[in-house]
């Protein structure tokens, strides 16, 4: 693969710090000329963040960044993009290493920087097998542990977990003694067409080629670049990262069951009786470690609603119509990755509306979880007597929607 133009941006995040810095330092070793740009954002209490750029030897610069509108992640935003300017123009870096603080999501950053005109080259989150299922079971406010990149964030540990987890088409694993197969089949089962690479320790034989024009393709008789490097520079789709998230045409996981670990995918089309759905819910996020997907309800057949829980906690909410409930002429205006996935799906009479809920979980009770998710389901009589009367069911989710 030929080099991107421009300065090349790689993205590495993460909760498991530890992980992350593993995997930062892995790719300062293996690519000459790379440097990690790094915001603190642990002082932003004292009004500031506090920005890094380092190399493999030590610290190049250091600065502050003050905050905006009281917060931190809008000050890393309004950062970032000026400094990987600045070392675009200087032209001696050949690899810039946006390293994230704890919580800071990579979409939002990957985001940021492709508006800026810069090349995101890859997406990488750090993780230790492990960690994967305390962090998704940690339902703590992010600050409780001082986590938070503002005064209103009020994100968990295990819903930020998760999001990281899932958004990186990379993921860079640890080395950890602690890991067992089901810690391993986890990871797998939660994010399935993520590249796994390791972070690794050996020390390198030789050093690759510091002039090369092409950073992929290596001088004869040097040793050629790890995969993680490889994988830090194999070109990233920013359009096509967030499809794959958004609840409508979200790629989930598939069915699955292995080293005590399952992952059930639960469709159907009948809509859900908006109380018996209400009165499940506690039920059915404690039913596994992470669940999510999107469903409908009887009294609100136009609306896609977002499911999405970790650690204990589910959060629903809007994510907009269904397209089956748009005009003709407004279906120029989705993306044409939704109007694709509708079509796969579409049924003669609901269309695009369907529940599609993935429940992943060491130790799930498939056969427990399908039953209370069929009972929530309108009943055949209920089913009959048609959407008009649907519409006249208890609207049991207004207020936790805040309608």
């Amino acid at each position: 693969m030929a080099a991107s133009p421009g300065l090349p941006v790689v993205i590495v995040g993460g909760l498991h710090a530890d992980a992350r810095k593993a995997a930062v330092a892995r790719l300062l070793a293996d690519v000459p000329g790379s440097v990690v740009l790094h915001h603190d954002l642990a002082t932003a209490a004292a009004g500031t963040v506090v920005r890094t750029i380092r190399n493999a030897s030590g610290v190049l610069d250091a600065g502050e960044a003050p905050l905006v509108n009281d917060c931190a992640c809008c000050a890393l935003r309004e950062d970032l993009v000026p400094e990987l300017e600045r070392l675009q123009e200087a032209g001696d870096t050949r690899l810039a290493v946006v390293e994230l603080w704890d919580s800071v999501e990579p979409k939002a950053m990957a985001e940021v920087v492709t508006a800026g005109g810069l090349t995101v080259t890859g997406v990488i989150t750090a993780v230790d097998p492990a960690l994967i299922l305390p962090y998704l079971g940690n339902g703590d406010d992010l600050a409780e542990g001082g986590l938070a990149a503002a005064a209103t964030d009020q994100r968990t540990v295990a819903d930020t977990f998760a999001r990281q987890l899932e958004y990186a088409p990379v993921l860079a694993v640890a080395e950890s003694p602690e890991a067992d197969d089901e810690d391993r089949e986890l990871l797998a089962q939660l994010h399935p067409t993520a590249r796994q690479v390791p972070i690794g320790h050996e020390v390198p034989a030789a050093p690759a080629d510091p002039a090369g024009d092409d950073l992929t393709v290596p001088a004869p008789r040097l040793r050629p670049l790890s995969p993680l490097a490889l994988a830090a520079l194999a070109g990233f789709d920013v359009e096509a990262a967030a499809a794959a998230q958004h609840p409508a045409c979200a790629l989930l996981p598939a069915e699955a069951d292995a080293h005590g670990v399952s992952t059930l995918v639960w469709n159907r089309r009948r809509p859900f009786h908006p109380e018996r759905l209400y009165a499940a819910l506690e039920d059915l996020t404690c039913a596994a470690a992470r669940s999510r997907g999107r469903f409908w309800l009887a009294d609100k057949p136009d609306t896609l609603f977002h499911w999405d829980a970790a650690g204990g906690a589910l959060c629903v909410e809007s994510a907009g119509p269904w397209l089956a409930s748009l005009p003709d002429a407004a279906w120029e205006m989705v993306p044409p990755v939704r109007r694709a996935a509708a079509a796969l799906d579409w049924h003669p009479e609901h269309g695009d509306r369907c529940q599609h809920l993935v429940f992943t979980s060491p130790g799930l009770d498939r056969d427990g979880l399908e039953r209370l998710l069929e009972s929530c389901l309108l009943t055949d009589a209920e089913y009959a007597a048609g959407r008009e009367a649907w519409q006249r069911l208890p609207h049991a989710f207004d207020t936790l929607l805040e309608v």
